[in-house]
């Protein structure tokens, strides 16, 4: 099955004039190639693409990271020209720099917190929170079952719901 693709894959170049570049090779064994924008044998332009061929050919292989970052940059036409080896071992190297102070101050702050009295710092308080702050009664006295009145017209049960059924019919 495999050499049916890559016999198909090379009569398409063949017929589509495509011309594909090596730009370069990553640390992981990844090939990186540049197709120039040309136009086919129908004569439709085809705008250039940025190809990678990964080392690892099955998908279920493939694992996050296993593109550089800058390489994959390159790919998604956020950078121009194609990284350099000695560029993506710069920021490499930058990377584990950085992961080394961030451990060193986790470290720190590990101590800091082991050696200060703890009993120093107030234990944080437990809010009740009651409604949603879009409700017209937030902040204020949930509203009852009982029944309220705030004038001498109240009579009790003498409300009854429009368009609704009476229970008792």
């Amino acid at each position: 099955m495999r050499w049916s693709q890559d016999l198909f894959r090379a009569l398409w170049r063949a017929l589509s004039k495509e011309a594909k570049q090596q730009v370069g090779k990553d640390q992981f064994g990844n090939k990186y190639y540049y197709v120039p924008e040309y136009k086919n044998w129908r004569g439709q332009t085809i705008r250039e693409k940025r190809i990678v061929e990964a080392a690892n050919k099955r998908e279920v292989d493939y694992e996050v990271g296993a593109i550089p970052t800058e390489w994959e940059a390159w790919i998604r036409k956020t950078r121009k020209t194609p990284p350099t080896m000695e560029e993506i071992l710069k920021n490499e190297k930058n990377r584990e720099e950085i992961k080394i102070k961030n451990q060193d101050l986790y470290e720190k702050e590990k101590l800091l917190r082991k050696g200060s009295n703890e009993e120093l710092l107030a234990s944080p308080v437990q809010t009740q929170i009651k409604g949603h702050a879009s409700a017209p009664y937030f902040g204020k006295e949930e509203p009852t079952v009982a029944p309220t009145s705030t004038g001498k017209t109240f009579q009790p049960g003498s409300w009854m719901p429009q368009g609704g059924k009476n229970p008792n019919q």
